[in-house]
């Protein structure tokens, strides 16, 4: 396997908590307000699912204005749900994070945040987050442990040629999937037209 540079995670992002949970003690199910992205919204393929996102009224929104996102940015799962992330997109910009999450946020351009993102999901690094994670009935890491973790660093060249080959495959993926829940619904109607000999 190529050896690449690599660089500290801290010396790349910002890597900042989530809000206290008393902070978001006002967290709501109803249409109004700023909408708060916790691990239940982030999905498989690195994208925030806006579904059953939960929301917190403006006026106590505006007091954590420190902990918005903007496109571009990485949350993952600090607590219980160790390692999922998603990548923040343009139309989550200021919603606010959860107090589960981390929030990467680059200030340097060495590592693409799609890159890193593929990377903290591959299996090596996933059992790393699971080895730092502290014991206890919940598991969880902290800001100084996952700042401390290091992160290889291909020519930005590879890195987008990695990303575009993930993008790729990752839709054939989708499209294998809708097809085969279609094919799921499908079957108890077909069943029905073949008992009735309707179908051959």
């Amino acid at each position: 396997m190529k050896e690449h540079p690599q660089v500290l995670l801290e010396d790349a992002y910002e890597v900042i908590a989530g809000p206290s949970g008393h902070l978001l003690d006002a967290l709501h199910d109803g249409p109004e307000g700023v909408p708060v992205i916790g691990p239940q919204n982030l999905a498989n393929d690195h994208s925030v699912d806006t579904r059953n996102v939960r929301r917190l009224p403006d006026d106590k929104a505006r007091k954590l204005a420190r902990f918005a996102v903007r496109p571009g940015d990485l949350l993952i799962v600090r607590q219980g749900a160790l390692g999922r992330l998603a990548i923040v997109g343009q139309a989550q910009e200021s919603w606010l994070f959860g107090a589960s999450c981390l929030r990467l946020r680059a200030y340097d351009s060495r590592v693409h945040p799609h890159f890193l993102a593929w990377y903290l999901s591959s299996p090596s690094a996933q059992n790393r987050l699971q080895q730092m994670a502290s014991a206890g009935t919940i598991p969880a890491f902290n800001v100084a442990t996952l700042k401390e973790m290091e992160v290889p660093v291909p020519p930005m060249e590879h890195q987008r040629t990695i990303i575009t080959v993930l993008r790729a495959a990752q839709a054939q993926a989708k499209l294998h999937r809708e097809a085969a829940r279609r094919l799921d619904e499908l079957c108890p109607s077909l069943f029905v037209e073949l008992l009735a000999g309707t179908r051959h």
